[in-house]
């Protein structure tokens, strides 16, 4: 009995019915669609209808078949001896940054965001808790040209270079005074009432100032962190499950559909065909829930949207293309 139901489960999401085309992504009746096509996942509210445009702003990864990649490393991968649950923030417990959901505000910087975490969490895993810092984003977002334009969208691969290159300062969220340059950008409330002002359009890329805030006592310069290398990891699952064990969180993008920014909890599966654009973000860890594999992974929309931040989405069939460009690297201790 239990091979049959799990043969039904796989085969509900391997079939999950798509929507249809061209409803609003942001509305009740596109929730209804998905809780109605498949069981995998459950959609629910997390943007106000009128919040299209900004949502779109915010899937910033840009995509250049031309521009260079990052070099490839490969792991020895042992039969057998990756486990079939795996959170770094368990493994981890003594680094603080990988249990954090950042929030990107309205600018598309979701591709400094998902590098600066993993950044951050590898500088705590290779110091064994010993060298604890959130690397800011509003550094990367800033100052690299050669990522792309800021909040209009960059290179999750170039953000790599640029920490290995130039490298970036220490920074918080906003409005935490943590750090030499603290993110600029407001947090901002989407379809709850909090204490966060209202969502509004996409803003303009903060300017690099090669400062740090009054309040921070080091010079930016004095302040600047390092990575010794920067890679990529190939599609391969085990590959990527390998690095993510022995080295901690790594950057990916993936291929943002019509339903995705509905996600509420459960394994993601795509039900539309209606693309909205690329988006970056931190893969954490992976597992089995109900028959299904999955990628544990941190989003950078704060902690209202989806599972308190987080979100699932099946694994081993790159899904929307979230294992073709896995981006880490090594920090300079």
């Amino acid at each position: 009995m239990k091979l049959i139901c799990s043969v039904v489960v796989l085969l509900t999401v391997a079939n999950a019915a798509k929507i249809a085309n061209h409803v609003h992504p942001l509305s009740d009746e596109m929730i209804d669609q998905i809780n109605s096509v498949q069981s995998s996942w459950k959609a629910g509210r997390n943007f106000d209808k009128s919040e299209l445009t900004r949502v779109v702003g915010m899937l910033g990864t840009k995509r250049d078949a031309n521009r260079p990649k990052l070099a490839k490393v490969s792991h020895q991968v042992t039969e057998g001896k990756l486990p079939k649950q795996f959170d770094a923030r368990k493994q981890w417990p003594n680094c603080p940054t990988i249990s954090e959901i950042r929030d990107q505000g309205s600018c598309g910087s979701c591709w400094a965001f998902g590098a600066v975490e993993a950044m951050s969490d590898r500088y705590c895993i290779a110091s064994n808790a010993k060298n604890i810092v959130q690397i800011s984003a509003e550094d990367l977002v800033s100052c690299c040209d050669e990522c792309g334009d800021g909040c209009e969208g960059g290179f999750p691969a170039s953000a790599w270079q640029y920490w290995v290159d130039s490298g970036l300062v220490s920074g918080g969220l906003y409005n935490s005074s943590v750090g030499c340059r603290p993110y600029s950008i407001a947090s901002c409330e989407h379809h709850t009432t909090g204490s966060l002002p209202p969502c509004g359009d996409i803003v303009d890329t903060p300017t690099c100032s090669q400062k740090c805030e009054k309040s921070y006592k080091k010079d930016y310069n004095k302040d600047l962190r390092f990575g010794s290398q920067a890679y990529s990891i190939g599609d391969d699952v085990q590959q990527i499950q390998t690095e993510i064990q022995k080295n901690g969180p790594v950057e990916a993008d993936f291929d943002v559909y019509a339903d995705f920014p509905n996600y509420k909890s459960g394994v993601y599966v795509k039900t539309s065909d209606d693309y909205l654009g690329g988006h970056a973000i931190r893969i954490l860890g992976w597992g089995v829930e109900n028959g299904v594999d999955y990628w544990l992974v941190a989003n950078s929309w704060n902690e209202d949207w989806g599972d308190k931040g987080y979100f699932k989405i099946r694994r081993g069939t790159d899904e929307c293309g979230i294992e073709s460009d896995i981006n880490a690297g090594t920090p300079k201790l």
